[in-house]
């Protein structure tokens, strides 16, 4: 790119900050220097493709897509937290937001995750020891008592079962008197990554997406401002994926859902800027950062030249992220606390729009009061003290920076080929070419042995003693003490069993086999399911129910044996 089109592109960008909205706050050293909200190519010079790099909030957003970067808003501090019942639950949400957090992200127990209510047999010994156990709207309720709906975004980390889980919140927002299209947040609902890696499913394959096309239609029409998917490459990472491939992976997904609604009928510019995405942030601080730039800049084209997105939002990448839960070691766990911190940095660098950060504990149980104390502050001394939030994209122009971000693009489209070329003899799926390829490598196993075989290079890598990791190959020896770890007492369990068992006999029986009933007319029909649901959830249908039901309707997903 030549002086002239340098120039202009920095005059496009000036418009753009000059016009936006920014923070009261002291952009400057802690000298007390100023600084520029973002730089770039010396005036006069010349910079060939610079055009793939170019300046924040301009296509292709590799350096973000604000032109103010933090200047205007700074990411979303959103810590995960969720354990025992909703009770308990709800007291730590307060306090996150009273240290500070600017949302919240909701864990639930492994039962909840799979659609099992706290009564079923398959929760034995699980209710609320992984996360929040969550039955009905009555449950959902209370998790998110005395904090109003209307004004806190709300994040929640379910997939199989998320668009009940989704009814309860609706629900619990009515009842707490709230307008639901006044509701923000996210839904993970990606089931691709289920299948993929985290292997929490409940369904075939095709009756989960019919499900998400529902939810996709009833968002854009009712909950304008709620994203009904977070697209989660986090999943795919913690299994083993390299960095490249949890890119391709994740944005693979993400073109699938965009596939999705298009073979709805649906308009790309109004459903696309409700899809984020949701990322890891690994310890190799470099790769992290160019994975990030990366992400945007490919998100962004083919939205734009495969999908015909023409507005800026649709071709936006949002993302989430939370550092890497697979880094944190047991042997000498406080150094987690500084794994941690660096990974949090690099996902600040890449321009994350909102941050969950480990507690240096997670690795054994469930973050400690404390230790997610330590999490949270971690992020505010980087928001408040290390100035990274001054300027837009610093590492932007960094030759080492630029040519990672380059390479993981490369490693990405190449994926993303493979994975349209699964589909045997071009052999299509009613919603899109992308999707038929998901499908095949889901069903033949691809994606699991290609993350298998990356897990395993580095496994062997560390055991070798090529890859060091500080307390576990490398510096054994330490002074430290074991910790206290959180525990969930077995109470919990039995006072949830008994709650749900009073509200089940409390309700009406009848309305609620009558809103099941009619929850299947639906999907038999063919009708948008989610107002049936919201129906059998407003009448206190449980989640185990409502699964049970659809579980009978549809059948139940079972991963082939392989070897």
């Amino acid at each position: 790119m030549d002086s002239e089109q340098i120039s202009a592109g920095r005059e496009r960008w000036q418009a753009r900050y000059d016009a936006a909205r920014k923070r009261d706050a002291d952009f400057t050293t802690i000298s007390g220097s100023g600084v520029e909200p973002v730089y770039g190519p010396p005036e006069g010079s010349e910079v060939p493709d610079f055009e793939r790099i170019g300046w924040p909030g301009e296509f292709p957003y590799t350096r973000g897509i604000h032109p103010t970067g933090y200047r205007g808003k700074p990411w979303t501090i959103r810590q995960f937290a969720g354990f025992g019942n909703a009770e308990q639950t709800n007291e730590r949400y307060r306090m996150i937001l009273d240290a500070g957090g600017g949302g919240l992200s909701v864990a639930f127990d492994m039962p909840t995750l799979m659609g099992y209510d706290s009564d079923s047999g398959r929760a034995l010994g699980e209710v609320g020891h992984c996360g929040v156990a969550i039955d009905s709207a009555a449950d959902m309720e209370v998790l998110f008592r005395g904090i109003p709906l209307g004004e806190v975004t709300t994040s929640m980390t379910i997939s199989g079962p998320a668009v009940p889980v989704f009814c309860m919140y609706l629900v619990a927002a009515e009842r707490q008197g709230v307008d639901i299209s006044r509701l923000n947040g996210t839904l993970q609902t990606d089931i691709f990554k289920e299948y993929i890696a985290q292997k929490e499913w409940l369904f075939d394959p095709e009756p989960h997406l019919r499900l998400i096309g529902d939810l996709m239609e009833f968002t854009a029409e009712k909950v304008p401002a709620y994203k009904p998917l977070s697209v989660s490459g986090y999943h795919i990472r913690e299994a083993g994926a390299t960095a490249a491939q949890e890119l391709a992976f994740t944005l693979a997904d993400g073109f699938g859902y965009v596939e999705l609604g298009l073979s709805r009928g649906m308009d790309v510019d109004v459903f696309a800027p409700g899809l984020s995405f949701f990322f890891d942030a690994h310890v190799e601080f470099f790769e992290e950062i160019a994975k990030f730039r990366a992400a945007r800049r490919i998100w962004a084209r083919w939205m734009r030249d495969v999908y015909g997105a023409k507005t800026e939002k649709a071709q936006w990448l949002r993302f989430h992220t939370q550092t890497a839960g697979v880094s944190l070691t047991a042997q000498q766990p406080d150094n987690n606390v500084v794994r941690t911190a660096i990974e949090a940095l690099a996902g600040v660098l890449g321009g994350t729009n909102s941050l969950h950060t480990n507690a240096l504990d997670e690795v054994l149980a469930l973050p400690s009061a404390k230790s997610a104390e330590i999490a949270l502050r971690t992020q505010q001394v980087i928001m408040e003290e290390t100035g990274v939030a001054n300027v837009a994209d610093p590492l932007g122009g960094s030759w080492y920076v630029e040519a990672l971000t380059d390479r993981i693009e490369a490693e990405a489209e190449a994926i993303f080929q493979r994975i349209k070329d699964l589909a045997p003899n071009g052999a299509q799926h009613p919603v899109g070419p992308m999707t038929a390829g998901l499908l095949r490598g889901i069903e033949d196993g691809w994606f699991t042995s290609e993350i298998a075989e990356a897990s395993f290079a580095y496994q062997r890598a560390v055991e070798k003693g090529d890859k060091r990791v500080v307390g576990v190959n490398v510096h054994t020896d330490s002074i430290e003490e074991p910790l206290e770890i959180l525990r969930i007492s077995h109470e919990v369990e039995r006072e949830q069993v008994r709650v749900l068992g009073a509200r089940k006999a409390e309700r009406d029986g009848a309305a609620v086999e009558t809103a099941l009933a009619a929850m299947l007319d639906a999907a038999r029909s063919g009708a948008n399911m989610v107002p049936a649901m919201l129906d059998a959830v407003r009448a206190e249908a449980t989640l185990g129910e409502i699964c049970d039901a659809l579980r009978a309707e549809w059948g139940v997903y079972r991963e082939p044996a392989r070897i």
